[in-house]
């Protein structure tokens, strides 16, 4: 039987330090760091993301802001809006929740975010910086997998040694499957990233040490996909038929098969919050810095 890898508990541990950190920064700057959420319109899940991302920024001390603004604002009055809080010098981080409704050009939205502000590391300097291996802000949910992989499987307080691993990431997204391929690089695994048109997918997946699913397609992966002793990530939110909450592995046959899986609900998703305030929190450092440069 697999372990089940606990998200929850190691977000838990990382709000804590966070909320150490932040204290420690506001005492030594006059001022918390600062995060700014933007939700443009009504969708549903945006309101309930954005909600818990104001609320978990004041349960560790940093001061959140959500702006609401309506689905019929216009591309330049988001544009405005995103520029005010660029030069605000008392917003560390901005994220602008994503879907945008209709009409909106979001790739335009989130390249007119400061990346030093930007702690969705969705921007392309950002995105720049992570390929070549540069630091820069890293995307909250790959970031938060790999916290996860080194958590559960460090090995005497050190963390997991992935050279050589063979690394499977299903899905080619911008915001989790190609900056997972790049933090499995830089720590020497060998990657494979699969998709919609790769052909024999169970086959390739069942090579993988190492599995991060990221594709929204609920429980598409089975445990025969897996080969034994697999670390298995889930980083998929679906809704099955009777309208369950799930992941895009069946859980239940992956238990069976895997030597360590992450749940849906309470493995990838708590720590993609906490990767958010983290990086709030190395924002914030990194602009003061900055600016105290010569």
């Amino acid at each position: 039987m697999a372990r089940i890898i606990d998200g929850k508990a190691l977000a838990a541990t990382t709000r804590a330090r966070v909320a150490e950190e932040a204290a420690a920064f506001t005492r030594e700057h006059g001022r918390a760091p600062g995060l700014e959420v933007v939700l443009v319109g009504e969708d549903p899940a945006s309101v309930v993301y954005t909600r818990n991302k104001e609320k978990a920024a004041a349960e560790v001390g940093i001061r959140g802001a959500l702006h609401r603004l309506p689905a019929s604002a216009s591309q330049r009055e988001l544009l405005e809006f995103v520029a005010r809080l660029n030069a605000d010098d008392a917003v560390d981080g901005i994220l602008v929740q994503l879907p945008l409704p209709k009409g909106l050009d979001a790739d335009a939205i989130l390249d007119a975010i400061d990346p030093a502000k930007d702690v969705d590391g969705f921007h392309p300097l950002n995105a720049g910086l992570l390929a070549v291996g540069r630091g820069g802000l890293v995307p909250c949910t790959p970031k938060g997998c790999l916290a996860l992989l080194d958590h559960d499987l460090a090995t005497e307080g050190e963390p997991l040694d992935l050279a050589g691993k063979h690394a499977v990431v299903i899905g080619r997204s911008n915001i989790v499957g190609k900056p997972m391929a790049q933090l499995l690089l830089a720590r020497n695994a060998t990657v494979t990233i699969a998709h919609s048109r790769t052909r024999d997918l169970p086959a390739l997946c069942r090579e993988a040490d190492i599995l991060v699913a990221a594709v929204g397609r609920a429980r598409m992966v089975r445990g025969g996909w897996l080969k034994a002793g697999a670390i298995v990530l889930d980083v998929g939110i679906n809704r099955d038929a009777d309208g369950k909450l799930c992941g895009d592995v069946d859980t239940t046959e992956a238990l069976s098969h895997a030597a360590a899986v992450t749940p849906v609900p309470g493995g990838v998703g708590p720590m993609t919050i906490a990767m958010l305030l983290s990086n709030t929190l190395l924002a914030a450092r990194a602009r003061l810095a900055a600016s105290a440069a010569p």
